[in-house]
């Protein structure tokens, strides 16, 4: 018999012990692989949402909160900020261009956000189907939604207020999808667009509602005086996505607008560096345990290998004596380790993949945020790589006391 044969005779016979070790080599790989997958799958994703981005302006608060909400749409926003002192903003000789974003509604929890074309054209986004829109309570929607609620052009669709889902639903101000999106793999996916003055139109009419409702208590209140005075006054928005004219105002620019004005401008660059490093520091730590449990997994392989030695001395010594070399015995026992780290690498590959792709699963349904686990990404050659080492250093030891087996002395016991 030869070396492999030996060996899978001797772990199915050890049949219990052999399932455990390949566990916790799978467990440990799996959690390293899956911790891979994620963090460089959900870094693209941030990375290919800020491009060409270089500061968000918004209402004074978290800056972070506001990158998320603003740029990544996983967030609540901070507040709003007058669209006057946006639009003075946009003018800036410093501003090569600012991207409006007003939220507050979604649609069957895919946020509405209004904005112009040029939010369309930053993230290279492309009609599949119809045009883009040209007026108000027009929507064109990316392809994550068109897709997910089937809905065709010419269709209409009803926003509810709040970012989730919500029963609030404004059906007295239903939109009309003009349009359906390429797929972009950026957040224009996961959005349904509009322009900013269906954003207003909507909740003015809400705020007209409530004005009605309460009529008899305010007859005072010029009805015509509060409409002017909302649409010339009191519009809004939610942020301002800017990009730089020149590499000096990144120097001057964020500095003037929170000190001139009642906004607040971030870097989402620094701030989703922070982030990433708040997120580093998790994921290290994981990922350290998931080398400690291979490393376990190892050092449980080595002791059931160098007792093992112990019980099969005279099996060694019988395959010497019909003529197997030192080597061979060396061979087999490297072999038997090697079987386990690469049973339990492999396992742990394919637990680490599938864990990432019902992960991928739930994001994609709860927060609309894509992943896959069905990618392999070279880093992961290092981990299989790690895991049979770890194979080979635990058979080590034993491997060595096979090889300097004394053959007559064995025997003469």
């Amino acid at each position: 018999m030869n070396a492999l044969s030996l060996s899978l005779r001797y772990l199915r016979h050890k049949l219990a012990a052999s399932l455990l070790h390949v566990a916790m080599f799978a467990a440990g790989t799996a959690m390293v692989i899956a911790l891979l997958l994620t963090h460089a799958q959900v870094h693209n994703e941030f990375t290919k949402n800020l491009s060409g981005i270089d500061m968000v302006v918004g209402a004074k608060g978290s800056p972070l909160q506001m990158i998320l909400s603003s740029v990544f749409h996983l967030d609540v926003p901070t507040g709003n900020i007058a669209l006057s002192e946006a639009e003075k903003l946009s003018r800036h000789p410093l501003v090569k261009q600012a991207i409006p974003v007003a939220l507050g509604d979604n649609y069957s929890g895919f946020r509405i956000v209004g904005t112009d074309k040029n939010y369309i054209t930053h993230y290279g986004g492309e009609l599949a189907q119809g045009e883009l829109f040209g007026k108000a309570m027009q929507v064109v929607l990316g392809s994550d939604v068109a897709q997910q609620k089937g809905i065709k052009l010419g269709e209409k669709i009803v926003g509810a207020h709040g970012l989730v889902g919500s029963d609030d639903l404004h059906t007295e101000r239903p939109y009309t999808v003009v349009g359906v999106l390429k797929p972009t793999g950026s957040v224009l996916d996961r959005l349904v667009l509009t322009p900013v003055e269906s954003v207003w139109h909507v909740h003015e009419y809400a705020d007209e509602e409530e004005h009605e409702h309460h009529h008899d208590e305010h007859e005072h209140h010029d009805e015509h005086e509060h409409d002017d005075k909302k649409e010339h006054d009191d519009r809004e928005i939610t942020a301002l996505l800017i990009s730089y004219a020149s590499p000096f105002a990144a120097a001057t620019l964020p500095r003037e607008v929170s000190k001139s004005s009642s906004m607040q401008a971030a870097s989402p660059a620094f701030e989703v560096a922070r982030l990433s490093s708040f997120m580093g520091t998790g994921v290290d730590t994981l990922s350290q345990l998931g080398w400690f449990i291979v490393a376990l997994a190892g050092l449980s392989v080595f002791a059931g290998l160098y007792q093992a030695m112990d019980e099969r001395r005279y099996e060694m010594a019988m395959l010497r004596a019909f003529g197997a070399s030192p080597a061979k015995l060396l061979l087999l026992t490297l072999t038997e380790s090697m079987l386990i780290a690469a049973s339990g690498v492999a396992l742990g590959l394919l637990l680490g993949h599938a864990g990432v792709e019902v992960l991928a699963a739930w994001l994609s349904q709860t927060r609309h945020v894509h992943i896959t686990g069905l990618i392999f990404l070279s880093q992961e050659w290092e981990v299989i790589a790690g895991g049979l080492c770890v194979g080979v250093l635990c058979a080590i030891v034993p491997a060595m006391r096979c090889y300097r087996i004394d053959l007559f002395k064995t025997l003469a016991k």
